[in-house]
């Protein structure tokens, strides 16, 4: 595999992870920006904790403007809490809920087996339990994790 295969390997999952997840109640119409924005605020603001908006917008290098709806559904959900800095009043600080809502528990228990089934063409349990071990392998090595956080796959 070279560079480019694994830039395009990455797409594909990308993708193949906002099918896997379930609609937002409402609709996804019903919100501005995609899940994948959400998400990438989502990720931001678990490593880094108390940030503002335009620190998130800097580090994940998306306008400011996606980073306030990201963070506005997230709020909705109840996924992230905000607070004014005490630093500065006006400036609002964003952090992890302590509880996972129940948003946040479906989006985590959402499965992957219709998509992969789909992408790969099958419905063969073998060569979906062949991809879903690579998957949980590359999860394993490449995600970060938090040591009170079991890796994904974890306890299946």
């Amino acid at each position: 595999m070279n560079g480019v295969e694994l830039f395009l390997l990455g797409r594909a999952l990308m993708k193949l992870g906002e099918d896997a997840l379930p609609e937002p109640p409402g609709g996804a119409g019903r919100y501005a920006g995609s899940a994948r924005l959400v998400l990438i605020v989502a990720s931001d603001i678990a490593a880094h904790p108390d940030s503002a908006v335009g620190e998130i917008a800097s580090r994940t290098g998306l306008p400011q403007s996606q980073v306030s709806t990201a963070v506005a559904r997230l709020k909705e959900a109840g996924s992230v809490v905000t607070a004014a800095d005490p630093a500065d009043r006006r400036r609002v600080l964003v952090r992890q809920a302590a509880d996972a809502s129940d948003r946040v528990a479906q989006v985590r228990a959402a499965g992957i087996e219709r998509v992969l089934s789909a992408a790969l063409g099958t419905e063969d349990p073998r060569r979906l339990g062949e991809v879903t071990a690579a998957l949980d392998v590359l999860a394993r090595h490449l995600l970060p994790h938090s040591p009170q956080d079991p890796a994904p796959g974890a306890g299946r």
